[in-house]
């Protein structure tokens, strides 16, 4: 009987073992078809995003929306500024000079542009500001010599001295001081004539109009000799970069760049002379071997890109062929000229042409019998459309449909003609289509 219990005990002891490993190997059995399930969810995942991906890079070759767009043909080149331009300088140009005229002012013809200083003009105007303020205490003093004329002066003056304070434009602010000065002047003048004669207050003003009158006499102005805009930019060159046929006819590329300029360098300002410049046009002498250059004429019409990336209209006036491949083009241009009185030598682009309208990849097109045409796809039905080409790209072309007109020269009938179906903005178009599966 013991003997049997003890196998009982032993038979117990092995069931009881036999249990975890039981629930050990179903716990591993769910585990194993739980990862089994997530590898199979992300191969699944990884099947929908190649797919995906595939239809993505696959769409835009197969199918293309036509959106408006421009297409150009264009260079970026350097460009030489040949301008009208008149240098003026005086004598005394080692005085140095007051500008009369501002950076890009109007100018008339016998019109005062700038002058130079005395020798003694320092101690002159010392003298003078030192009476000014002599002057404005003995008219403190006298408050009947004070008109109407005299109190609109100081309005002026306390408005011009409020309008100063806003300000930080170096050039206005001279011309603010200088209007200033003016009213001082003008209202003591004004006090002078009201004053009794051998007053203080009349000495005062007759010793400042002396030293006035000597600071004029001394200074040497210099006037414009024609209309325009006035610059101090002068680098030299004014008189040998000339608008006229035979300083272009000499331009060739060893001369241009013998010049040794920096192209985008502002011209410094001189602080010895001006000069009075053409702004209704100038031109722009620029090197190219492009195939639009050789084939290029006199008198052809073009657009211009200048650095600050403004557009203008420009002409070609002149043409100097320095061997089979450059050609040495001088563009006229009468637009942004302003844009350009600051610099020599600039790079800007050349363009050729462009063209708006709906754009199409050229792989789209078709040409059957010396005509174009689009296959268009509209909610899978395709139809085949006549459309103009009006300009081809390398990669692009600007097509738009015919008009009636343009049809019947083609030779179509009227019955074609009623029928003749247009392409339209967001079309869609098939690039490089099958002609077997378009609807006849």
């Amino acid at each position: 009987m013991k003997g049997m219990r003890i196998k009982l005990k032993s038979q117990e002891k092995e069931m009881l073992e036999e249990i975890p490993r039981e629930k050990m190997k179903t716990k591993r059995k769910k585990k194993f078809n739980k990862k089994m399930m997530i590898y199979c969810a992300i191969f699944l995942v990884v099947i929908y995003l190649i797919y995906t991906i595939y239809l993505l890079m696959k769409q835009p070759t197969d199918i293309f929306t036509l959106e408006e767009g421009t297409l150009y043909s264009e260079e970026t080149d350097i460009g030489y500024v040949i301008r009208d331009e008149i240098v003026v300088q005086g004598e005394n140009y080692k005085n140095g000079m007051e500008k009369i005229k501002s950076e890009g002012e109007k100018v008339a013809v016998n019109e005062a542009v700038f002058r130079y200083y005395t020798k003694n003009e320092e101690t002159l105007k010392g003298k003078i500001a030192e009476l000014d303020g002599k002057i404005q205490e003995a008219m403190a003093n006298e408050t009947e010599l004070f008109t109407s004329d005299m109190k609109s002066i100081e309005t002026q003056i306390d408005q011009k001295l409020l309008e100063i304070s806003r300000i930080n434009d170096t050039t206005k602010l001279g011309e603010y001081k200088k209007e200033i000065n003016e009213l001082i002047t003008k209202k003591s003048n004004i006090a002078g004539e009201l004053s009794p004669q051998g007053s203080y207050l009349k000495e005062l003003i007759e010793e400042r109009k002396n030293y006035e009158n000597e600071l004029n006499s001394g200074a040497e102005y210099v006037n414009s000799t024609k209309s325009g805009v006035v610059s101090y930019k002068v680098d030299g060159l004014e008189a040998v970069l000339k608008p006229t046929e035979e300083c272009f006819s000499t331009l060739t590329k060893e001369y241009l760049e013998s010049l040794d300029l920096k192209t985008g360098k502002i011209v410094p300002t001189s602080e010895e002379s001006g000069k009075i410049i053409d702004n209704t046009y100038c031109y722009i002498a620029t090197i190219t071997n492009t195939e639009e250059a050789k084939n290029a004429i006199v008198g052809d019409k073009i657009r211009v890109r200048l650095p600050s990336g403004s557009e203008f209209p420009a002409e070609i006036t002149y043409i100097l062929q320095e061997n089979d491949e450059e050609s040495v083009l001088i563009l006229k241009i009468e637009k942004g000229v302003e844009e350009l009185i600051s610099y020599r030598k600039i790079s800007f682009d050349l363009i050729w042409w462009s063209e708006t309208g709906l754009k199409v990849p050229n792989q789209a097109i078709v040409k059957e019998n010396d005509l174009a045409y689009v296959v268009r796809n509209r909610a899978g039905y395709l139809n085949k459309l006549l459309v103009k080409v009006k300009k081809e790209g390398e990669k692009y072309s600007i097509v738009e449909p015919y008009d009636t007109a343009e049809l019947k020269e083609l030779g179509f009938s009227n019955e074609e003609i009623i029928s003749y179906k247009k392409i339209s903005l967001y079309d869609e178009v098939i690039i490089n289509p099958d002609l077997t599966k378009v609807e006849k």
